[in-house]
């Protein structure tokens, strides 16, 4: 895996409670469960790619969104671990029962 971002998620995933990872499926699947065969399973595919940012604003500055319909999210190239941490939690507490359009 090539992407320090992504190797970064999936660090920071492995970290969460219990709790938060149904929390995190919730945002970015509709679902608190996953199928049964794992992320693997997922239909469509999970995904993950890039969100660029353009100055003045920072990869810093942007919540992770998802489309939730796709299992499809767009995570900002953050600059360190702990930025992510606090930008996921965010973005899944925000975004928990909403609809926003990203």
């Amino acid at each position: 895996m090539d992407s320090r971002s992504v190797r970064n998620l999936l660090q920071v995933m492995s970290e969460l409670t219990l709790a938060q990872r149904r929390d995190f499926l919730q945002f970015v699947t509709g679902s608190p469960k996953l199928p049964i065969g794992g992320f693997k399973s997922l239909t469509p595919m999970f995904t993950v790619v890039c969100k660029p940012s353009e100055p003045p604003y920072t990869s810093d500055d942007f919540l992770i969104s998802v489309m939730t319909c796709a299992n499809y999210v767009k995570l900002p190239d953050y600059s360190d671990m702990n930025i992510l941490r606090g930008r996921l939690l965010t973005a899944i507490q925000e975004g928990q029962g909403a609809f926003h359009l990203s």
